[in-house]
Formats: C-alpha cells, sequence, structure tokens
C-alpha cells in the first residue's frame, strides 16, 4: 500500500547507480523519498553531483562512466572493467540492505549477475532498460537477477507482461518535474507564444552536428520567426553557432521556457519529445541515423515497435510526425512545420493528442512511489525472515 506509513526499526543502507546525467537526477530524488521515510539511511553510489547533495559516499561520478558508440566503448573497455570492479568492491564492502540500478543497462545488468550470483542481496531496478525498442535478449538476464523492476511508462507494463516478467508502473519522473515547473511559473499568453519556434537538437555532439544543420535551414522558410535553440550543457557554444544562421538564439539551463514560449518545436527524438508533449507545444519529431536508405530495412529486422518517439508510443498511436532518416529532409522538415505554424485544425490535433499522453502518465510522484515500494519490500521481508527465525 504506497499510503500506509512504516514504523522505523532498522537504518537502511541502498547502494545506487546512475551512469549519466538523467540518472543522476532520477537517483537523487530518489535518495530524498528515501530519506524522507527514513532520516537515518546511509547511501553509497555511483552517480552525479546531483545525488552528491543528498549525501553519502559516492565511489565514482558517471562523468568517468559515460562511454557511447562502439568505437568509444572498445577504446575505454579498460576503464569501464576498472570501474566494474571498483563498483563490486564498494558494494561488497558497504553491504546494503538492497541494490538500486538506475537505468544504464550494459553496466548495470553485469552489477546485477554478479551482486545475484556473490551476495544475498536484493537487486531493484528502478526506469527499465527499453528493451522495446532493442535489446529485447537482454530479458533473460533481468529475469535472472533483477527480483524487481519499477518502470516509467504505462506501455511497459503490459510490454514486459508478455515477456514473462512483471514489472510495476510508479509514475513518470519527467511528467512529474514539469508538473512542478508548471505550477510555480506563470504560463505565456497566447501573443507571446506567437512569434518564436523551438530547436532542440539532442544532448550529444553528434546529433547536434547531424540534426542541426537541416533544422537551421527552417529559418529561410519562415522569415517571420525567430528560432531558439534548446542548448545542451555540455555542448560548446561555438558548435551551435558555426552551424546556425541569421535570426537564430541559442540558451542554456531554460528548456521549459524555451518550449513554454514556442509555438512549434523541432525536436530530437528521446526524452525531450516527451518533454515538449507534456508543455504542450507541437513539434515536428526528427533523428538522424547512419544507414540512409537502408535504415528502414534495418528497422524492420531490429526494432519491434510502430514508433520511436515517447509521445507516439505512450499515446498508441500517431500524434507528432516522426522524420527519421532517411525521412529526415529539409523538403520533408518544411511541409511538416508548415502544417502546424498555418493549419489550425493540425495544431489542435496535436494539443488534443498530448491530452491522451498526461491522461496516461498519470499524477503519480515516481520518486516517492519507488521509495517507498523498495522500503516496503524490504521490511516485509525482514519482517518473514524473523517469523523465520
Amino acid at each position: 500500500d504506497l499510503n500506509s506509513t512504516f514504523t522505523i526499526d532498522h537504518t537502511m543502507k541502498y547502494f545506487l547507480i546512475a551512469g549519466e546525467a538523467s540518472g543522476d537526477m532520477h537517483g537523487a530524488a530518489l535518495m530524498r523519498e528515501l530519506r524522507a521515510i527514513d532520516p537515518q539511511v546511509q547511501f553509497c553510489f555511483l552517480g552525479g553531483d546531483l545525488m552528491q547533495h543528498e549525501g553519502g559516499n559516492m565511489i565514482r561520478h558517471y562523468r568517468d562512466m559515460a562511454f557511447m558508440g562502439v568505437v568509444n566503448v572498445i577504446l575505454n573497455l579498460h576503464k569501464i572493467a576498472k570501474n566494474f570492479d571498483l563498483c563490486t568492491k564498494a558494494i561488497k564492502d558497504f553491504s546494503p540492505d538492497a541494490v538500486i540500478l538506475i537505468d544504464y543497462p550494459g553496466f548495470n545488468l553485469k552489477v546485477a549477475k554478479y551482486v545475484k550470483n556473490n551476495l544475498d542481496i536484493p537487486v531493484y531496478y528502478y526506469i527499465a532498460p527499453k528493451l522495446w525498442a532493442w535489446k529485447e535478449y537482454r530479458i533473460k538476464t533481468i529475469k535472472r537477477y533483477v527480483d524487481r523492476m519499477f518502470t516509467i511508462f504505462p506501455f511497459e507494463t503490459e510490454y514486459f507482461g508478455k515477456l514473462g516478467y512483471k514489472v510495476e508502473y510508479v509514475g513518470n519522473p519527467t511528467a512529474e518535474a514539469i508538473d512542478n515547473f508548471l505550477n510555480n511559473n506563470a504560463i505565456p499568453s497566447e501573443t507571446d507564444k506567437s512569434t518564436t519556434i523551438a530547436l532542440l537538437c539532442g544532448s550529444r555532439r553528434q546529433e547536434v552536428l547531424k540534426c542541426l544543420p537541416i533544422m537551421a535551414r527552417m529559418t529561410g522558410y519562415f522569415p517571420q520567426y525567430k528560432f531558439v535553440v534548446a542548448a545542451a550543457p555540455n555542448i560548446d557554444h561555438s558548435i551551435y553557432t558555426r552551424i546556425l544562421r541569421g535570426n537564430t538564439d541559442v540558451v542554456y539551463g531554460d528548456t521549459y521556457n524555451v518550449l513554454r514560449k514556442a509555438q512549434a518545436a523541432i525536436v530530437n527524438s528521446g526524452t525531450a519529445t516527451l518533454e515538449t508533449a507534456i508543455i504542450g507545444t507541437p513539434q515536428v519529431v526528427v533523428y538522424h541515423v547512419i544507414g540512409g536508405l537502408f535504415v528502414p530495412l534495418l528497422r524492420k529486422i531490429f526494432i519491434k515497435i510502430p514508433f520511436v518517439s515517447l509521445v507516439n508510443l505512450i499515446a498508441g498511436k500517431e500524434v507528432v510526425t516522426e522524420l527519421i532518416t532517411p525521412k529526415f529532409t529539409e523538403r520533408q522538415l518544411y511541409i511538416e512545420l508548415n502544417k502546424i505554424v498555418s493549419s489550425p485544425k493540425r495544431y489542435q490535433e496535436i494539443k488534443e493528442g498530448y491530452q491522451t499522453v498526461t491522461q496516461r502518465l498519470g499524477k503519480e510522484s515516481a520518486s516517492k512511489n519507488t521509495a517507498r515500494l523498495i522500503y516496503g519490500y524490504l521490511e516485509s521481508d525482514r519482517q518473514l525472515n524473523k517469523v523465520k527465525q
């Protein structure tokens, strides 16, 4: 029962692993809620500055763990192996009541296997690996080594159920964060929202270099609009300015406001598409994939989902247009963006579709629900063990 109160008779110790910036944010929120249940709680973790702010012992910062792409991973195999050894030794030394894994499946599932094979410690997974997008074979590892999984997308309950693995939907932390933001900030008027178009071109350098040039060409088609890039904190300003054309601003650290004030947005596929939908700005979703004309064939072979954007996946239908290679072209982007800014009907269709998304996500606090479930399961196991003794 998520609404029950707890009687604390044992100070809990948790070992958390987050390997990237989003995981650091979700991990920090979860730590905060675990402390709300048990003020004496102890943490040990691999994470980042936000988790460090919540207290405990940080073993490794995620910036020393984030190796993206096959080549980069191969070049850093020795560092990955060192991180794994450091992590498993820390878990053994800390002897936590539970290990909590946050996304980052390549590393975390190896840790889960080690913990279950060598230590008698429960393993919980918060924010499930996206098996519905790729690497469905990982379900075998999850079934064997993960005790319980807490998911943040409602469609994952049915998906994992079909694979024979029960998960628990706890709410969506992105929806929660934006809801808090909207409740604390005045809503811009429609007049303010009529003059800008937001560009969200990803948080990785390669994404920016591939997506932004095509996005930037839209300035020539829509001179009546100011274009605003919601910049990623890790991307240098000069990278944007080398690509951009006139009448375009680059704004750091204010993505939600950039979206709220925009009449439309062009968004690189990822969590940003969901943020844009929850805020309510009509969007065109784009993504560049290496492989050109072969991409549709490769998608049929390797990807089993009908959409790539979280908006459409959650809605269960096409709410926003997806322009994925080879459809991501200057001409196609112009056509789809023009539909949004020139057709009130298309504009309203997207807004109505967004309502389906927000309704399905619900208003639950993902971090609070997850904290209460984890503590509740651990306490139940402790009480059961007492009875057995």
